[in-house]
């Protein structure tokens, strides 16, 4: 069957991209949904490990801002359509989808030769992860848990055993997970504790993050592009041709292979000074295998040939790099107290508007920090840390962003 779009992922950006998510978004969904399709039936061969397309990729947005759950289901709704796709449950406890995944084992064909009589059937347990709450699948503090999917994460080949409380021992053959959740800053900085790091989960995440909205679209269903439900129609054929046509080991052009070499030389010469720091060091130390399970599926989406070019690694390694920019704002807030995040919440408050008074910042943070003195302290640490200034002006203290100092005029007027 030839395929409608010679960029699957491209066809889908342009497809979702009536709604106010930012493109990058749509993008992961899109790279989700192609994981997805493929499952364990391609992988790059190491030798000693496998590298897989599955991957844990979390939107994090405050809540109601670029509305990332249904951003996610555009995509999943696809794959959701397309025959032989397992999917779990979005809500469901840690035992309970242990024992689904092992319900999800079956075989498909592959030939190393390509000759009838050589083909071998290989076994494989893939579910994809849909959930528009992260906290629904995902419990942070439980650390068998977090530890079941670092490991899950890796696609390990051979059987992988588990002992759940309820359910006695489940034995998962090559078992095979990826996964697309939402989340809010909110919910990482209460939930996330700080050994997540340091445990390697995170490192594992890809985390898309968004503030603002991409545009403003009052009503989506007038914004529906003419041809919507046929491209639709397209875009699950071409999803099913992905599933069923590709399957073996992927393998890197000499061009690639040579960038990719390059790249990884420079990757650990020349540490980005935002990642120069022991948060990172897990993520920076997964980025290649990140770049690489991209890689497949970017290679995947626009063409049979399971080799993966020069083109297809460099878009890639663009990709992963645009996540890293807003990154400090998701580990920023893994590990911290609810007064670290007011304080934060309060600097914002300052920045927004310039300038205000003493009294008006006391009112905003209030309910935070009722205690005088703990407030006291957080402005004079605000202060210190060059985020914001103090201001007297005619027997009336302000606080304002650290930028140069307005005019008298000025400061009247903004601190109403």
């Amino acid at each position: 069957m030839a395929r409608n779009f010679t960029d699957w992922i491209k066809a889908y950006v342009d497809y979702a991209s009536f709604s106010e998510a930012p493109r990058r978004m749509h993008f992961w969904a899109a790279a989700s949904a192609v994981a997805g399709a493929l499952r364990r039936r391609v992988w790059i061969e190491q030798r000693y490990f496998q590298w897989y397309t599955n991957m844990y990729i979390i939107f994090v947005a405050p809540p109601g801002v670029v509305s990332k759950s249904t951003t996610a289901a555009i995509a999943m709704n696809l794959l959701r359509k397309v025959p032989g796709i397992n999917f779990g449950p979005n809500s469901i406890t840690w035992q309970a989808l242990i024992q689904k995944l092992s319900e999800c084992n079956e075989s498909f064909e592959y030939s190393e030769t390509g000759r009838k009589e050589d083909i071998k059937y290989y076994a494989q347990s893939a579910m994809t992860l849909e959930s528009g709450e992260f906290g629904n699948l995902v419990d942070p503090s439980n650390r068998e848990q977090i530890d079941t999917l670092i490991e899950l994460w890796d696609g390990k080949q051979g059987a992988f055993e588990k002992v759940t409380k309820h359910s006695g021992s489940e034995k998962i053959e090559n078992a095979w997970i990826n996964m697309i959740a939402c989340t809010t800053p909110a919910w990482i900085a209460g939930t996330f504790p700080e050994y997540v790091i340091g445990g390697g989960f995170t490192s594992r995440c890809l985390f898309v993050y968004a503030d603002e909205k991409e545009k403003f679209v009052a009503y989506p269903g007038d914004e529906i592009p003419e041809g919507f439900y046929d491209t639709q129609l397209k875009l699950v054929q071409d999803l099913e041709h992905i599933s069923t046509s590709l399957v073996g080991p992927y393998i890197l052009s000499p061009e690639a292979t040579e960038f990719g070499k390059k790249w990884y030389i420079n990757h650990w010469k020349n540490k980005p000074d935002d990642l120069d720091d022991d948060r990172f060091r897990g993520y920076l130390s997964r980025k290649q295998t990140h770049v690489h399970k991209l890689a497949m599926i970017m290679a995947a989406a626009t063409h049979d040939e399971l080799v993966i070019n020069l083109n297809d690694l460099k878009d890639s390694v663009v990709m992963i790099k645009d996540l890293e920019l807003d990154m400090q704002k998701v580990y920023s807030r893994i590990g911290r107290t609810n007064q670290s995040v007011q304080t934060e919440r309060f600097i914002r408050f300052i920045h927004k508007r310039g300038i205000v008074t003493y009294s008006s910042a006391y009112q905003f943070i209030h309910s935070a920090f009722p205690n005088l003195r703990d407030f006291e302290g957080i402005v004079a640490g605000a202060i210190r840390a060059g985020f914001i200034r103090r201001v007297d002006k005619e027997g009336e203290v302000y606080l304002a962003a650290n930028l140069p100092e307005p005019p008298k005029e000025e400061i009247n007027n903004r601190a109403q």
